[in-house]
């Protein structure tokens, strides 16, 4: 291809992609852009920036909000990133080790209880909140951080991911650590854990945020303000009142950050982890 059509080819590429980034960022940017501004400014759209952000988010952090005025915005946010967190560590971690048990131990139908598991993918929480919620409140975790987390974690997902990056490891590994005295434990603490690594930061990631967005989880399960996210909080403010937006830019920044600044370990941890 000749060095001009080549430059063309390029530049309509970059176009394009700058043209999508702008699609996608101009909103949050103009969120973001109405919350610097003072109180009774009109609010949407803006893309002019004020220069009321520090003392509008300094006290909307601390101000007390909902019918008892207790629970704060950093309150909501803690709330959130337990959520998320808890989530996406308890599932990476009982994934990896259902993963080593079906692959590496001689258990019995092994075949038939990876298909089970598989099968959860079917059954999303969002299909049976009724069932999951009477197990729930019969176990008396109803406004309770366990009750928020445990539902979520019952999915075969990361056990997908993690049994298809133990089958390319190659056997090796095991007859030389076997060779070496080394015992089941030992083999995967000092072996497959390290190796794990990459596609357990990736899975950690994207399970943190779909657990930082959880929504009609939260509001089955905690009515009690001192246990409210991000996202269940935003019921408090109108669309288009100050704390609100500023509720909403909380909401989007955290989780949209750790993409943006782990997208390659993402993709490599899912897609080029097993190589």
């Amino acid at each position: 291809m000749p060095s001009w059509r080549r430059f063309h080819a390029q530049l309509a590429d970059h176009i394009i992609l700058i043209a999508g980034s702008l699609f996608m960022v101009l909103p949050v940017y103009s969120l973001f852009a109405a919350t610097t501004h003072k109180a009774g400014t009109p609010m949407m759209p803006r893309l002019d920036m004020g220069g009321s952000a520090l003392e509008n988010y300094s006290r909307f952090l601390t101000s007390g909000y909902g019918f008892s005025g207790e629970v704060t915005a950093l309150t909501m946010l803690w709330n959130s990133f337990l959520l998320g967190a808890g989530f996406a560590g308890l599932k990476v971690v009982l994934s990896l080790v259902t993963a080593y048990a079906l692959i590496y131990f001689r258990v019995r139908f092994a075949n038939l209880i990876f298909a089970v598991l598989l099968l959860t993918l079917l059954l999303p929480l969002e299909s049976r909140f009724l069932p999951t919620y009477d197990v729930v409140a019969d176990l008396g975790l109803v406004n309770t951080r366990a009750g928020l987390i445990f539902p979520l974690v019952a999915s075969g997902l990361g056990t997908l991911f993690f049994r298809q990056f133990l089958l390319t490891v190659p056997d090796t590994l095991m007859e030389s650590a076997r060779l070496d005295g080394a015992g089941p434990l030992r083999f995967f603490r000092d072996i497959l854990l390290p190796l794990s690594l990459p596609t357990a930061g990736a899975l950690f990631l994207v399970l943190f945020v779909t657990g930082w967005n959880q929504y009609l989880w939260p509001v089955m399960v905690t009515s009690k303000e001192s246990t409210y996210t991000l996202v269940r909080g935003m019921q408090f403010f109108g669309r288009a009142s100050l704390p609100g937006l500023m509720l909403a830019v909380l909401a989007v920044l955290p989780p949209a950050l750790l993409v943006i600044l782990f997208q390659r370990q993402v993709v490599k941890g899912l897609f080029d982890g097993s190589h």
